[in-house]
């Protein structure tokens, strides 16, 4: 207990599904969180979660893609809590869609999954920088940022932007000799409310070829990645700057 203790993070997403799991853990950990998503009701709800447990937890409205809305919540941020130490740009979006897409989706697509990263690592770089304390800063790619499938056009594309913007903002803040760490994470398919719900819906030989694509035998969980953000976020990793924590059951592996 107490990985993340005394630290202020603000997760992107965090009303639901992995962003949930990501908050309800950080804040278990000791974390005050900001939980940060467009749906307000589902946003509070997790709020009342982390304080029902004696957790410290606060709601912050966030469109991702909005640069005025990043400014918004720094605003609040700052003046809840004084300083940020724990960025998780979490919010994504994975429409299917194949070389025929939409450009409009495709440009959704980016809006939400990798211009909202932009602003919000930089966002969160201004305020940091302020504190002069240890900050992480944590990005949720995908394993779809090294390997692809046909209908993971404007996905793949995307979190392998994440994947780059990761690296190139972790450069910078080394350059600049802040004490920011940039790193992200690149999880595979994990069973969520939502993930479930899809499965259940369709014959069983779905479910199993998807668990047949992981050698290690099973799907994972949301809670398998929070540990992942969880390890990103303390200073247990102070030194690890710019890397890829692939959590994907051994499927890169396997290719």
């Amino acid at each position: 207990m107490g990985r993340v203790q005394g630290k202020i993070a603000l997760v992107t997403g965090a009303a639901s599904g992995l962003g949930e799991a990501i908050a309800l853990l950080l804040a278990q950990e000791g974390a005050t969180v900001a939980v940060a998503d467009i749906a307000q009701q589902a946003g509070l709800a997790v709020v009342a979660k982390i304080q029902e447990t004696g957790g410290d937890a606060f709601f912050v409205p966030l469109d991702v893609t909005r640069d005025a809305d990043w400014a918004a919540a720094m605003e609040t941020v700052l003046a809840r809590k004084g300083k940020l130490n724990v960025l998780v740009n979490n919010a994504g979006i994975a429409p299917s869609g194949d070389m025929e897409m939409n450009f409009d989706l495709w440009r959704k697509v980016h809006a939400v999954n990798l211009d909202g990263a932009f602003l919000g690592t930089q966002h969160a770089i201004r305020l940091m920088r302020q504190s002069g304390e240890r900050c992480s800063i944590v990005n949720v790619s995908s394993v779809m940022a090294m390997v692809a499938q046909p209908t993971t056009v404007a996905y793949s594309a995307s979190k392998a932007g994440v994947r780059g913007l990761t690296k190139a903002a972790a450069m910078y803040c080394a350059a600049e000799k802040l004490p920011i760490r940039v790193n992200s994470v690149h999880p595979e398919t994990c069973v969520t409310p939502l993930v479930q719900a899809y499965y259940d819906s369709q014959p069983p030989a779905v479910l199993q070829a998807q668990i047949d694509r992981h050698p290690i035998g099973h799907l994972g969980e949301a809670l398998d990645v929070a540990y992942g953000v969880l390890y990103l976020a303390s200073d247990e990793s102070k030194f690890v700057l710019g890397n890829e924590l692939v959590i994907d059951g051994g499927l890169l592996a396997s290719d």
